[in-house]
Parts: structure tokens; sequence; C-alpha cells
């Protein structure tokens, strides 16, 4: 797996993303790894010294101040569907990704929207990713009750009364596995792919110890 850097440059404005290789997992040549599906990217970062949100969501369509219930503003972007929360002191949060090419477009339009405002932006914005949720289908019914008995009791939360799925921490890579007894996972915590598959591979070597 590569890890590398993408930038694009708008109207004079470069963006610099860091993310690891390329998110359409569907399409790799692993079949192990076929099931594997991108549902939620978070990024974040700095676009501009400082923002003026009163002003910005004064002259911004789909975009939110209500700093009595929340201290940012609340753009919404609808084409890549994406929710960017933009603070005062220039840092942004995108929630919603689902590649890397959504990244790129709705933080170009995030600038161009500042630009339209009358506020400058970085002339190099730096955003990463901070956050990869990715579901999978290991493909067989797991014994929760016997996974809790093979797995390190301390990095594993198992509830059935409130709660059907079991937690399970992995500590290198730091990704967190919701298992469900269906065989259906979700990963968290990674922030690349390359994370997320190294979790999975540790995950399925615990699964094939249980007799």
């Amino acid at each position: 797996m590569e890890r590398h850097t993408a930038g694009s440059c708008h109207k004079g404005y470069p963006l610099v993303l860091w993310f690891g290789e390329s998110h359409t997992v569907e399409k790799m040549a692993d079949k192990k790894y076929e099931s594997l599906k991108i549902e939620n990217i978070v990024a974040s970062g700095v676009i501009a010294g400082s923002i003026d949100l009163v002003e910005f969501s004064g002259k911004i369509k789909n975009c939110e101040l209500n700093k009595k219930r929340f201290p940012g503003a609340v753009y919404r972007i609808a084409d890549p569907k994406i929710a960017c929360l933009i603070f005062s002191s220039g840092k942004i949060v995108l929630t919603g990704i689902r590649n890397s090419k959504a990244l790129t477009d709705g933080l170009a339009i995030v600038i161009k929207s500042l630009k339209e405002a009358g506020i400058e932006p970085l002339k190099e914005p730096r955003v990463a990713i901070t956050n990869m949720v990715c579901s999978y289908d290991l493909g067989k019914y797991i014994n929760l009750s016997k996974l809790v008995v093979t797995l390190n009791v301390e990095n594993i939360e198992y509830e059935p009364e409130q709660f059907p799925g079991l937690v399970y921490r992995i500590q290198d890579p730091k990704i967190v596995v919701l298992i469900f007894s269906s065989g259906k996972i979700i990963l968290t915590g990674g922030k690349n792919i390359e994370d997320i598959k190294r979790g999975l591979d540790v995950l399925e070597q615990k699964l094939d110890s249980i007799r």
C-alpha cells in the first residue's frame, strides 16, 4: 500500500490532502477485501487564519450559525454530500465523505465560498483524514460468547442484554471493531485503508483461533 499526498489547484489556492490508497475498495484485486466498504470519512484541518462566522453564514447558502447551540457554523454541501463544521479559528471538520475525490471537491467548494464571502483562505490549506468508518461481511456466523473467551478481556465490551454487538479494541493498529453474530462488522478509527485492512487481518487471525 502506498501512502501519498495529493494536491490540486483551484484558482491559485492549492489544496493539500493526506490520505492512504485509493478508497475504491470494491475494485481491489484482492478478493479477501471484496466486501469491505467505506461508510464515512472524517477529515479536519485549517483552511484560514481566522473566519468571521457571522459574515460567512450570512452570505453563504446552506450555512447555519447558532452560537447558543454550537460554537461553529454548519455548512452543508449538496454535491458531494458533505457536512462541514467551520470555526472562527479557521479550523474545519468535514464528515460524510465517501472517497478522496469527494474530499478534494468538497474542500474546494468551501474555499470558493470563503472567497465569495470576502474571507481569505490560507494559500495552502491542509486537511487530513482523521477517521474512517468501514463495514465488512465476514461471511460466517460468529459465536460471540466463545469470542469473549478468546480475546483479551481488557480489550472487549460485551453486554448482550443491552446491545447485541461485541466491541473489540485492537491495539496495533488502533482500530475499534463492532462485531455481530451474523458476521457483519464495523471498523472505525483508521486514518487510511491500510489501517483498516490490518485491523481486519488481526481480527480474522483471532477468529481462526476459535475452536
